[in-house]
């Protein structure tokens, strides 16, 4: 099987092309590649496939073999696969997910993709919609959680989110992200996010859903500045930096938070081949 390896802003992904339906999706083949000692190493596996009404379809299996809804940086990084190599000609595409399709725009340097717009949707705040095991919305309120209360914000961008603006060192948040993912609250589990103010940009640090800590998370910085405007720490209809372990991205809520604008890089790092 040929896959090609790709990262958006250390995100890293195994891109396959999938467009006869046929490439191996089974838990342990991808828990097996994505290994970092005995595979190619990799947050997930990325499937490239065909639907009609759309460009192509993205899904998405983490490095656990459980199905994620939406990437974020993964859909930049199938945008730039299906543009640098001819699959789509167009520069704005339209991208089928497991979240809703996703409207892109790719930008270009030496007629290359180097960044990538993406149109990701109107977020949800509705706790059945994140899902989450209460009513209404949860906006600055407490969970307990591993013999303490921490305050957040649940958004979904298609995928569930929790985001805390607490302020917690390190060692606090490795003990409190598991036990967030986990918690009760969150049938499907969830993304947790760990957000500071770091001037006019909010700093994140995010532990993926079946993927553990990672550098970056595109659906982790929009719920977070999503949740940093709900709560007054960022304006509405203005780029927020987002700053995460492997870089910046930019994030636009719309003024009435019917949407979220999200541009950030996209990387190839290598082609490869599998014995499967």
């Amino acid at each position: 099987m040929i896959f090609w390896k790709y990262h958006g802003l250390g995100n890293d992904f195994v891109v396959v092309e999938d467009f006869d339906g046929t490439a191996p999706k089974e838990p342990d083949f991808v828990r097996s590649l994505c290994d970092r000692r005995f595979g190619v190493g990799a947050d997930g596996i990325l499937y490239v496939g065909r639907e009609r009404h759309v460009d192509a379809t993205m899904r998405v299996l983490n490095s656990d073999g459980s199905e994620a809804e939406m990437c974020g940086n993964g859909i930049r990084c199938v945008a730039k696969h299906l543009y640098d190599f001819g699959i789509v000609s167009r520069t704005k595409m339209r991208i089928g997910t497991l979240a809703g399709v996703k409207d892109i725009e790719c930008l270009l340097a030496d007629n290359k993709v180097k960044e990538v717009i993406v149109g990701m949707g109107s977020p949800s705040l509705e706790c059945s919609k994140i899902p989450m095991n209460c009513e209404g919305s949860f906006i600055e309120k407490e969970l307990q959680v591993a013999g303490r209360k921490v305050v957040g914000t649940a958004v979904s961008m298609g995928n569930p989110h929790f985001v805390t603006f607490d302020t917690l060192e390190h060692s606090e948040q490795d003990v409190l992200g598991p036990a967030l993912e986990s918690h009760s609250m969150f049938p499907r589990h969830t993304n947790v996010e760990f957000a500071s103010q770091e001037g006019e940009a909010i700093g994140v640090r995010v532990l993926e859903r079946g993927a553990g800590w990672t550098m970056a998370c595109g659906t982790g910085a929009c719920a977070t500045a999503v949740a940093a405007v709900l709560t007054g720490r960022a304006k509405k209809g203005a780029d927020v930096e987002v700053v995460l372990p492997g870089g910046s991205l930019w994030i636009k809520v719309s003024e009435d938070l019917s949407s979220v604008r999200m541009r950030g890089p996209a990387a190839r790092i290598f082609r490869g081949e599998t014995e499967e």
